[in-house]
């Protein structure tokens, strides 16, 4: 189990960091060997495999709700910078190749971020909805997650949560990237979209789907840790069915580990 102590960082050494890390994304989507996905089409692919969609809006503790507000301002902005890719066989989807920088030239403006388990306020704050819905429809399908990041921190306690703890997939421009591969011999297209109340995605294909998958957690506990902390812990399976309901096999996902910024003893 990965050591979760908080660890202090001078201002200095975070910036110096965050230099580092988005230079040698930027070197890797100039000189590198992946084959991004680059192409957009307004029509739909005949057959939709996954789908999903999460509220605009949710009540958090103790934050100004007009960041969540803000937040869909910052959605608006870059689902159109997705909507309509095309993942063709051996290409691969990176989120932030795809939206850019979050800039309020382009129209971003303040919203929630998380920042070492405390909630600040940044340009484009908001724009994990997106990447943890594209991240859960994934999982649903024939396409393979090449990337993602866990959240470090577990900041809010659960609230009407409908998925498993740590199903998400958090990020930051540009290091903290999620990709997503076409290993199959198939096409895929992304589709998003907002109405006043959702955000909407889904999957579509060339061609029908042949399995059914389901997502499931196992080993979920909450620990003391030694300093005085909590810590949260998971592991994501999923079971992979025969359109008939033949159960195929269990993969596993993921295993989650996060820093709980809220008492687990605390009662609604």
């Amino acid at each position: 189990m990965p050591e979760l102590r908080p660890i202090s960082r001078s201002a200095l050494r975070i910036r110096a960091g965050k230099w580092a890390y988005t230079t040698k994304r930027y070197l890797e989507w100039t000189f590198g060997r992946i084959k991004f996905a680059k192409n957009r089409q307004a029509a739909s692919l005949k057959h939709e495999i996954a789908s999903h969609r999460t509220p605009l809006l949710r009540k958090l503790a103790n934050t100004d709700m007009q960041l969540q507000h803000n937040k869909i301002i910052n959605l608006s902005v870059a689902v159109p910078r997705l909507d309509g890719i095309v993942l063709r066989p051996g290409e691969t989807l990176s989120y932030w190749r795809m939206i850019g920088n979050p800039t309020r030239r382009k129209g971003y403006v303040d919203g929630m971020v998380l920042f070492c388990g405390q909630v600040r306020t940044g340009v484009g704050g908001g724009l994990c909805q997106l990447s943890n819905l594209i991240y859960w429809m994934t999982l649903h399908t024939e396409l393979t997650v090449t990337e993602r990041h866990r959240h470090s921190y577990d900041v809010f306690p659960d609230a009407s949560r409908t998925q498993p703890f740590g199903s998400g997939a958090t990020c930051a421009y540009n290091y903290r990237d999620l990709r997503v591969t076409n290993d199959t011999t198939y096409t895929y297209r992304l589709q998003l979209r907002l109405d006043g109340e959702y955000l909407h995605g889904s999957w579509q294909c060339d061609h029908p789907s042949r399995y059914r998958y389901e997502v499931k957690e196992r080993d979920h506990r909450i620990t003391s840790e030694p300093w005085g902390g909590y810590a949260r812990h998971n592991r994501l399976y999923r079971d992979v069915y025969a359109l008939n309901g033949e159960w195929i096999r269990e993969e596993e996902i993921t295993e989650n580990h996060a820093l709980m910024m809220y008492s687990p003893l605390l009662h609604d």
